[in-house]
């Protein structure tokens, strides 16, 4: 297995870890099939559990993470061993042909010519199925150390900072297509002192309702417009969360000890008086500070004063645009 295929085996088991979120979101799509079976009360219940795991995932992002990529541990990996052609049919073709001795019966019928003959034939066989066998054990070794000798190459250029190889190995990994799903992007930079940046795009309007659902006493669904406070907390929450994530997965695939993530959105901007794609939240995170963090359990907007970062929200109007951190301030000096 290639080290494209070590970091999917890795993300299978984040996979099989996944938050209660998930797991809930797949089992209402199944009852998505029975919506139009059930009753009025039924379908208004349907569509508030709907909602409000929307919502647990907007705000639980950061909750799943790929294990980590032990480079040095790939690095270490002895190098496979070409087989060597073993012929042991053939010797065995040989043996039984050196060693035949007519029995009564074919001494009889004078067949010993004949099974000599055959056991002759058989010596051609076994050598061709050696050779078959053998060919197919190449052809397997080759394959094994094409792999190891690219994982190879991949765990030395990241352990000694190859911006190109951070970025193939980011490429590679899978494990952030969550966020897409969900309307953002990602863009990645190794800035000129090795520092990663990922430039998330966040369409905060489009993935956070617009709406509240919930059920009245007597069971009824009721749908109000969202204050635009709630919407405001939200859409910080998810940002928040969001960026997390994908400082998580960095760190877990890179063995760098800090990386850079920045938000954008649409935003106003001050300056020209229209509406822009700007920077609202920039965060620096540290190995050691996330690593700290209990995942379960904080706030992913309070959690960002454990990190250096820049961020401008109010309830009332939401995020204002802010300056991306500089990466020189956190440049790794040699």
């Amino acid at each position: 297995m290639g080290w494209k295929g070590t970091v999917r085996s890795l993300q299978a088991s984040a996979r099989r870890a996944e938050r209660n979120a998930h797991r809930r979101q797949r089992e209402l799509e199944k009852r998505q099939k029975e919506f139009d079976k059930m009753e009025a009360l039924e379908q208004a219940a349907y569509e508030v559990e709907v909602y409000e795991n929307h919502i647990d995932l907007l705000l639980s992002m950061h909750k799943e993470c790929a294990e980590p990529v032990q480079w040095k541990k790939i690095l270490s990996t002895p190098e496979p061993r070409q087989p060597l052609k073993a012929g042991s049919l053939e010797q065995a073709a040989h043996h039984a042909s050196a060693t035949y001795r007519p029995n009564f019966w074919a001494r009889l019928f004078k067949l010993e010519r004949r099974q000599r003959e055959a056991l002759l034939v058989r010596i051609g066989v076994a050598a061709a199925e050696d050779e078959r066998l053998f060919q197919a054990e190449l052809d397997e070794w080759k394959t094994a150390h094409d792999d190891w000798a690219e994982e190879r190459d991949i765990a030395l250029r990241i352990l000694d900072g190859d911006r190109q190889a951070k970025l193939d190995a980011i490429e590679a990994f899978e494990s952030l297509e969550e966020i897409s799903h969900l309307g953002s992007s990602i863009q990645m930079i190794v800035h000129e002192g090795g520092v990663l940046e990922a430039k998330l795009a966040i369409h905060g309007s489009h993935v956070i309702p617009s709406e509240i659902k919930s059920l009245l006493k007597s069971g009824k669904l009721s749908t109000k417009a969202m204050p635009a406070g709630r919407f405001n907390e939200l859409h910080q929450d998810y940002v928040c969360s969001c960026a997390l994530r994908v400082g998580r997965e960095l760190l877990a695939i890179l063995p760098d000890d800090l990386v850079i993530v920045t938000a954008m959105d649409n935003v106003l901007n001050s300056s020209t008086g229209h509406m822009e794609d700007q920077p609202i939240l920039s965060v620096a995170f540290s190995r050691i500070a996330v690593d700290g963090l209990n995942l379960e359990a904080i706030d992913p907007s309070d959690a960002m004063k454990n990190f250096v970062h820049n961020m401008n929200f109010k309830k009332g109007t939401g995020f204002s645009a802010v300056c991306s951190l500089d990466s020189e301030r956190f440049a790794v000096k040699v």
